[in-house]
């Protein structure tokens, strides 16, 4: 595999890191800019809606130069980002560096799949993909833990330092080891957008922003509801986060294996089985053994929705996926950022550290009504003179991209950049 895959692989893991780690350090951020737990998870919600934002914005100014130097822009927005959180004297300018961090997501994945298929032959693009894909995965296994370890011992400033530097590091291998291509000719952002007037597109980022806002709910606040409620030590956070992370693994791969298959009783089944865990777990946070466990199939489960659900919107786009993929990436985020949000309000709300538990049931069980109707919709007969819901049938695979990251092309087909 070429070297320039390290360098992509790389930039995912610091992104991957920085979106997650702050999960297991609202406390001691809280705590050092003087605001309540509820209030340092806008921190959350700031970074998610920056991807919502941010990735049709970079999508339209990427079409704009080559894909070497975008790739290379937007490591410069997260390096800047990360270094602003970690200088950040008080909470708003800490706020403001998530956010400039956050534009860099969506758009790297995005472009940095389209490079890594187009650096090797066609028979093996997919596993260039995979590869890159592989710094996200070690993310939430590796980077997120030892960066919230590095947070409990040295202070949450320490890490964010790591994390820049991390985006340093990756910001030097794009511009050695990346080959300049000249910018992709494309088709216009208004042939795109039409995919948004089609019912199953919208359905499925709708089951996407309320099946995802169920994982988030719970593990915005992981580490308050550990130690306050779980009775676990201030450092088992980190051992936690690894749990989690295995469970994303895990689930990803399943929802790979089977998204071709059987679609829709995957949906069915990782839905259901979400919301009865959320629900459970708003009872037996305080038991140590459930909650681990309750943790790893939050990741499972929650994480088996993503190749499905990014399939899906894909197969109803119909021949216009580009900014539909990106969207649904925004849509994954805009439910960390409803859900960071309204688990805030309940806690606000002196209702405990593991009501949001109960809101994200809630939110996985109304994602599981619209999957149920979105099914509805695709068996009933088309009516004379429309093309009905019938859907493009799109390959999916194992290496299906987890929410931070949009849905790779899967097929040796010419990749097309959205113009404006």
């Amino acid at each position: 595999m070429p070297l320039a895959l390290l360098a992509l692989a790389i930039g995912a893991f610091g992104i991957g890191t920085t979106e997650f780690v702050i999960m297991g350090l609202l406390p001691q951020v809280g705590a050092d800019l003087g605001v309540s737990v509820p209030t340092a998870g806008f921190l959350v919600t700031g970074y998610a809606l920056g991807v919502v934002v941010g990735a049709p914005i970079m999508t339209v100014v990427s079409t704009k130069v080559s894909r070497k130097n975008m790739l290379m822009l937007l490591m410069g927005l997260f390096i800047l980002g990360n270094l602003i959180s970690a200088v950040a004297p008080v909470f708003a300018v800490m706020l403001l560096g998530r956010v400039v961090a956050s534009l860099a997501h969506g758009v790297f994945f995005g472009i940095g799949s389209l490079v890594a298929a187009e650096l090797v032959a066609p028979e093996k693009k997919a596993g260039a993909i995979s590869m890159m894909f592989t710094g996200l995965t070690v993310a939430n296994v590796v980077g997120v833990p030892l960066g919230t370890f590095v947070g409990q011992s040295a202070g949450w400033r320490a890490t964010f330092l790591i994390v820049a530097a991390l985006g340093v590091l990756g910001l030097a291998g794009v511009a050695k080891l990346v080959p300049d291509v000249p910018k992709p000719e494309g088709v216009r952002l208004r042939h795109e957008a039409a995919a948004f007037r089609r019912p199953q597109v919208l359905l499925a980022m709708a089951m996407t922003v309320l099946g995802f806002g169920g994982v988030f709910a719970a593990i915005t606040y992981i580490a308050p509801m550990m130690t306050e409620v779980g009775g676990f030590a201030e450092s088992s956070v980190t051992w936690i986060m690894v749990v989690f992370g295995l469970g994303m693994v895990t689930g990803n791969l399943v929802g790979g294996r089977f998204a071709d298959r059987r679609l829709m009783p995957l949906l069915y089944t990782a839905l259901t089985g979400l919301a009865l865990v959320l629900l459970l777990f708003t009872f037996v946070a305080s038991v140590k053994a459930a909650a681990v466990v309750a943790f790893f199939l939050i990741g499972a489960l929650g994480f088996a929705t993503v190749p499905p659900l990014q399939k899906r919107v894909l197969d109803h786009a119909h021949g216009a996926p580009t900014l539909a993929s990106a969207a649904n990436i925004g849509a994954f985020n805009l439910g960390n950022a409803l859900s960071a949000w309204l688990g805030g309000l309940v806690i606000s709300a002196q209702l405990g550290y593991t009501a949001p538990n109960a809101v994200g049931a809630v939110l996985a069980a109304a994602a599981l009504v619209l999957a149920f109707v979105s099914h509805r919709l695709e068996l009933r007969p088309a009516r004379p003179g429309t093309t009905g819901t019938a859907s493009v049938p799109v390959t999916a695979s194992a290496s299906t991209p987890s929410p931070s990251a949009p849905s790779a092309p899967s097929s040796p087909a010419p990749q097309e950049a959205v113009r404006s």
